[in-house]
């Protein structure tokens, strides 16, 4: 093990730091060890989450739980249909000099101004104020006032969504979409599951957390992550996979012509092949394979591709699309 804060990380570093991440977030999180795994491999990626899942499923809970944990700075914005670009990069003051009675401009940073953004029902805003998180999430500064501000590092944005209320939603643009690396589909818990969340939510909490990651740290992993090899037929697997998204193309199956308006874009490779680098540290494997990137395809793609009329009127839905282009594609 190295010494924490160190540049220099290890893949034992990495288990047993997200061992350690686990089992703090299963004192919390009962269950949706999927949904965990994926939030960790973004976080390792140096990527963004969309979360999708009807209310009441501890979206919420979740992200707030795993800043706590890796002693990050947490910001939640609640996005409603008022909220203005401002609210989020931070807007404008006259501030004056008592002693000289001097007035200028001073600008105060808002709530994007943190390591972990949640982004509350972030389909609840126009698109103009949802533009606001773009030049965030792609370069990591904010550009106000006319000045850049640099973010601090990790910065990770999560944002949730409701998939059954649409009334008063605005559809997220497909820019802003493909700046989430993982579409993740939070579903309801099992059985068992359920009956112990009722169980310890309804008694007196008795965990408390413990901080497993500083920043550094972190930073630290997701450098490491780039270095985990990857053979030449794994990314090109992961190029053909996304290209057969896309109906102009030549080696896109028939049904992709039926079903698909429009495919995913290159972004969609890097991100298959950052998303199973990623998961084979985390599995503690020095080489990223084809099943690596078989395992992220479902969030990497499923909010990338625009499916067509005849897919509704078949009732076909990405979910099926991605299964069908994976056997396909093999």
């Amino acid at each position: 093990m190295t010494e924490p804060g160190s540049d220099v990380k290890t893949l034992g570093d990495i288990n047993v730091a997200f061992d350690k991440i686990k089992t703090e977030i299963n004192k919390v999180i009962i269950g949706q060890d999927e949904v965990v795994e994926q939030l960790l491999i973004s976080l390792l990626a140096n990527g963004h989450c969309l979360l999708v899942g009807v209310p009441g499923l501890a979206k919420t809970l979740l992200i707030s739980t795993l800043a706590q944990i890796l002693d990050l700075k947490f910001n939640r914005i609640q996005f409603t249909p008022d909220l203005m670009p401002a609210d989020i990069t931070g807007t404008e003051i006259i501030e004056e000099d008592h002693s000289t009675g001097k007035r200028e401009f001073r600008f105060v940073k808002g709530p994007v101004f943190a390591n972990v953004i949640l982004a509350d029902e972030i389909n609840r805003t126009p698109p103009k104020t949802q533009a606001a998180l773009l030049q965030a999430m792609q370069e990591h500064e904010v550009t106000a006032a006319g000045e850049t501000f640099t973010l601090d590092e990790p910065f990770f944005v999560l944002a949730t969504q409701n998939p059954i209320e649409q009334e008063g939603t605005y559809p997220l643009p497909e820019a802003q979409l493909d700046r989430f690396m993982f579409n993740v589909f939070v579903n309801y818990p099992s059985g068992s599951d359920e009956e112990k969340i009722v169980r310890t939510t309804t008694a007196v909490p008795t965990y408390e957390l413990g901080k497993v990651l500083s920043p550094s740290d972190i930073v630290g992993f997701q450098r490491f992550v780039r270095t985990i090899g990857v053979a030449d037929e794994t990314i090109s697997y992961a190029v053909k996979l996304v290209r057969a998204t896309r109906p102009n193309e030549d080696s896109a199956p028939d049904f992709i012509s039926k079903w698909v308006n429009w495919g995913a874009g290159p972004r969609a490779s890097q991100y298959l092949i950052l998303a199973a680098k990623a998961r084979a540290a985390l599995r503690g494997q020095e080489l990223a394979t084809i099943d690596d990137v078989d395992r992220a395809a479902y969030p990497v793609l499923r909010h990338r591709i625009v499916t067509s009329f005849n897919a509704e009127a078949d009732g076909v839905d990405t979910e099926q699309i991605i299964h069908d282009l994976l056997a396909a594609v093999k």
